[in-house]
């Protein structure tokens, strides 16, 4: 089978999954979307209400703020892959809780491993603790931090930088980083997910 058909059988079981509680407000899954060949994954918390009705990720205002980003370092979103960690949006965009994270993980760490990345690009905080428990977005942002399994390079959420200034700021000056990061990587983060990601409560 080829990448594309091993994300599409992914994405038909969170078609059908009914692992937790929100399954039942949310009107559409958003498995992800992009290049399954992508080097770079961007991964986000959860669907917000735009994404919720169309089933797409990152569709909305924010949407409009990454791929602008993208635009500022040569690409578009055909090139790279976007998810997020949580498939269903969580009732008025209220945070993720962990058993509901926790539900989800085994779909985006099969979907990552199928796409192999070099680089992971974490939007917020929640994306970037489910990579590095011990993260903090507003230290850890516009670094890079090798993990076991991932390259990981947090940035803040698109929404967030649009409600700040000064986070915009910050987000877009982190972003432009990637394309040095990335030709700084010469392997594939990625040789074997082995274990699920271990998530400790968000800090940041």
């Amino acid at each position: 089978m080829t990448k594309e058909d091993l994300l599409k059988e992914i994405e038909k079981n969170i078609r059908v999954c009914a692992k937790c509680r929100l399954c039942k407000t949310a009107k559409n899954p958003v498995p992800g979307e992009g290049n399954p060949n992508a080097e770079i994954v961007f991964i986000g918390e959860a669907p917000g209400e735009t994404e919720d009705l169309t089933g797409r990720p990152f569709v909305g205002r924010a949407g409009k703020l990454l791929e602008a980003a993208l635009a500022k370092i040569g690409y578009t979103r055909q090139q790279v892959w976007i998810g997020n960690i949580i498939k269903h949006r969580p009732p008025q965009n209220r945070d993720p809780l962990p058993d509901e994270i926790l539900a989800c993980q085994g779909y985006l760490a099969e979907q990552l491993q199928v796409i192999s990345p070099k680089l992971v690009v974490t939007l917020g905080r929640f994306a970037l603790c489910y990579f590095y428990n011990a993260g903090k977005i507003s230290r850890d942002r516009g670094r890079l931090i090798k993990t076991q399994r991932f390259n990981v390079f947090p940035v803040y959420h698109p929404a967030a930088a649009l409600r700040s200034t000064e986070m915009l700021k910050d987000f877009m000056s982190d972003f432009i980083k990637i394309s040095t990061v990335l030709v700084n990587l010469n392997e594939p983060a990625i040789k074997n997910l082995g274990h699920q990601p271990e998530l400790d409560a968000p800090d940041g």
